[in-house]
């Protein structure tokens, strides 16, 4: 292993755009790797794009027709978006080893399901990764959760392995929250081993806020800076309501999605709203509080006692929430925890994301395990993503 480049692609649950990231990977070994970012890019989705996935996320709707196009067509995407973030660093695509590429997630069944006296777990990523590979002349990985499904892991969360690589500290206990549409959470105890890193998802981070907004406050599809939330008051009875979940009390491991926190949820607070007669804004800064209140408790309850943390360190786009920030750091400071934004510490929080899967591709294609086998249930450390070649 040596210094090499990759690009990163990740879409995430929020579905606002493909995040793209050029990195230089310097390693001496497989533990000791240092990661510069070159390049970042995100490329919205065109709205009927966006409008297209978004009807993927409903079973009955999500026909193989549609599945099968879009997976196709959102190879095309990446490809382009590839394409560019590498022409905006500088480099050429011969220079690059590999493309690594989450893909997007139309539904994640990480439970067990019964079928003919067995059980299985399933996902379904799309986008497609030999599209990428053929438009850009770059091998591509992609499909990354699959390999840990099969030795009876919950394919998620898998960002904690490049986490533990690049954030591990030997004096300070670190938790990396990141919060996209769903939030997680990383636990890095002060010198761990990977043996001691776990983590898992704390529940809604933005889907709840985004799918309000965009009913509440068309055309936006997202609170942007916290702006709408900062206008409201809390709901306590609403607040009660979101608190309820059972999510929030399961076992550790543990991985959720808009199968649980999706339309229908928030369909659910539309009605109770219009019922109460509720203020759109108090509404807004619910949910919000409820995101920030799902960290903590988190915290509280799976973490704290074993491992009193000094530092939360935010990601993905929920760290430009400054209301959601602020609620943050509201619950955290009598526990004694700093919370701090990728940004305060030099990083980027939109392209941390990228990152992390051009770093899990790397690994790839050095056949090196790349997941962490107590976060995400599985039985052994594998490696994952499927490798799609460019025709030469």
């Amino acid at each position: 292993m040596s210094k090499t480049y990759v690009v990163g692609l990740m879409s995430g649950t929020s579905v606002d755009g493909i995040d793209a990231a050029v990195i230089e990977i310097d390693s001496t070994s497989a533990q000791e790797v240092s990661v510069q970012l070159l390049a970042f890019e995100n490329t919205p989705f065109p709205k009927e794009t966006r409008d297209r996935i978004f009807e993927l996320f409903d079973p009955a709707l999500a026909t193989i027709d549609k599945v099968g196009m879009m997976n196709m067509w959102l190879g095309e995407l990446y490809a382009q978006a590839t394409s560019s973030v590498i022409a905006k660093s500088g480099l050429q695509a011969k220079q690059i080893s590999v493309i690594g590429s989450h893909g997007q997630t139309i539904y994640h069944a990480p439970w067990d399901h019964s079928i003919e006296g067995k059980t299985v777990r399933f996902t379904v990523q799309i986008g497609e990764g030999a599209v990428i590979a053929n438009r850009t002349g770059i091998p591509c990985v992609s499909d990354f959760r699959i390999a840990d499904m099969a030795v009876g892991g919950q394919g998620a969360p898998l960002v904690p392995f490049t986490e533990y690589l690049l954030y591990r500290s030997e004096r300070k206990t670190r938790l990396l929250q990141n919060i996209g549409g769903i939030g997680n959470v990383t636990v890095l105890p002060a010198g761990a081993s990977a043996e001691d890193v776990y983590a898992f998802d704390t529940g809604p981070g933005n889907m709840i806020i985004d799918a309000l907004v965009a009913q509440l406050f068309a055309p936006l599809t997202m609170d942007v800076g916290g702006q709408i939330a900062a206008q409201g008051q809390l709901i306590d009875e609403l607040l009660a309501w979101l608190q309820q979940d059972d999510y929030y009390r399961m076992p550790l491991p543990k991985s959720t999605g808009r199968e649980r926190f999706g339309t229908q949820y928030a369909e659910q607070i539309l009605t109770m709203m219009r019922k109460q007669q509720w203020r759109a804004e108090d509404v807004i800064a619910t949910v919000t509080y409820a995101t920030a209140w799902s960290i903590h408790y988190s915290y509280e309850h799976f973490i704290a006692d074993e491992h009193p943390a000094h530092e939360l360190l935010v990601g993905g786009g929920g760290s430009y929430n400054v209301t959601l920030i602020s609620y943050l750091k509201q619950l955290f400071t009598p526990n004694g925890v700093k919370v701090l934004t990728q940004e305060d510490i030099g990083g980027s929080s939109d392209a941390k994301e990228a990152i992390a899967f051009g770093l899990l591709a790397h690994y790839t294609m050095q056949r090196l395990p790349n997941n962490i086998a107590n976060v995400t249930g599985a039985s052994q450390p594998v490696v994952m993503g499927k490798l799609s070649w460019p025709i030469q």
